[in-house]
């Protein structure tokens, strides 16, 4: 998306390298700009691993540094509703769920769009790695450039309305072209480590985090067969394919996670690292989300991940309804976690996608 001087953009700025030089690209383009940055978390300020304050100052620096002003807006509130307690109400059911989709959808392209629309601005800008275009009259998101950072994965419950508001100027861009423009413009934080994990962890320990707001649940870890052969402390603390934290000893092959059962609270495992019960050549989702407001047509070969650093694998749609859908794998799919996100391709095209089911 093209900016100009009529052009009022409101960017999220973060305190990274990435949104710093979005921020730096859009001025250059002549574009009317100013930073805000999103206070979404505020449970445990003073917590060691609570890193806010560092990212307002690193923020404030960059704005500095590029001569735009800086306001601070609270969605705190908000964060907590619409991303943080849908997020513990699925580890409840035994699911993996994934909050920065939602954090995308509800904080950062819709409470955030309209907190900034108050204040001017008809656009807002991030420095995610993606791009928009409009094609025959459709608003389209695509893939970032630098396939090592593409976020589209992030991105794919945007709406058609949402993306004609949006700018990705990184959308081009490999992110170490990103730091060589960040350090030739003065911005402190070119260096600046990446943010990794979920936004409001920051560097904390996940397992520790959690058990602040889920009491402990301890069941039986057992095999296929049904045989106990442990204890887990709650299902909410492992994953589909974890082989790490298990505390199961003896001789053979390593053991990882191959399931859930909630209505058991039993975690199964499994030996070995190829062992079939961890690969699924049909996925169903469920809460689908079409960019395009319709469903791809069924039995057409797409892409799909099935997590953000996947390679997309070769797929065709079945059974599609507006709900959700069947997919097929050409290949078996290794650690299918339910409660994540089935996103689908067609080339660089993001289509949408949905919550993966259980089996």
């Amino acid at each position: 998306m093209t900016a100009n001087s009529s052009t009022r953009i409101a960017v999220a700025l973060s305190g990274g390298v990435d949104s710093a030089v979005a921020a730096m690209l859009l001025k250059r383009s002549g574009a009317d700009v100013f930073a805000v940055f999103m206070k979404n978390w505020e449970d445990d300020d003073t917590d060691a691993g609570c890193h806010d304050k560092a990212d307002l100052m690193a923020a404030a620096a960059a704005a500095d540094v590029l001569g735009i002003e800086l306001e601070v807006v609270n969605f705190a509130a908000e964060y907590k509703q619409k991303v943080f307690a849908p997020f513990l109400q699925s580890l409840r059911h035994g699911l993996t769920p994934n909050p920065d989709v939602l954090c995308n959808s509800e904080i950062k392209f819709e409470a955030f769009r309209n907190k900034v629309a108050t204040m001017g601005a008809n656009t807002v800008a991030t420095g995610h790695y993606a791009q928009v275009r409009q094609l025959n009259g459709e608003w389209q998101l695509l893939k970032g450039e630098d396939a090592a950072k593409d976020q589209s994965y992030f991105l794919h419950r945007l709406n058609a309305e949402q993306l004609t508001a949006v700018n990705f100027p990184l959308g081009d861009w490999h992110k170490a072209d990103v730091r060589v423009a960040a350090r030739e413009a003065g911005l402190d934080n070119w260096a600046r480590k990446d943010s990794t994990g979920i936004c409001f962890v920051g560097e904390r320990r996940f397992n520790d985090f959690l058990a602040r707001y889920l009491p402990p649940a301890p069941g039986p870890m057992q095999t296929p067969a049904g045989e106990i052969i442990g204890e887990h402390r709650g299902l909410a603390f492992y994953t589909i394919g974890q082989r790490q934290g298990l505390g199961i000893g003896g001789e053979g092959s390593p053991w990882f996670v191959i399931a859930k059962r909630p209505h058991q609270n039993a975690l199964v495992v499994a030996q070995g690292e190829s062992h079939s019960l961890l690969y699924n050549k049909r996925v169903t989702i469920a809460n689908a989300h079409w960019i395009a407001g319709n469903p791809p047509p069924p039995n057409w070969v797409f892409a799909a991940r099935l997590r953000h650093r996947q390679d997309p694998a070769s797929c065709t749609l079945l059974q599609v309804d507006d709900n959700g859908a069947e997919i097929a794998f050409a290949e078996p799919q290794r650690a299918v976690a339910p409660g994540q996100y089935a996103v689908l391709y067609d080339g660089n095209v993001c289509l949408g996608g949905g919550e993966i089911q259980p089996q």
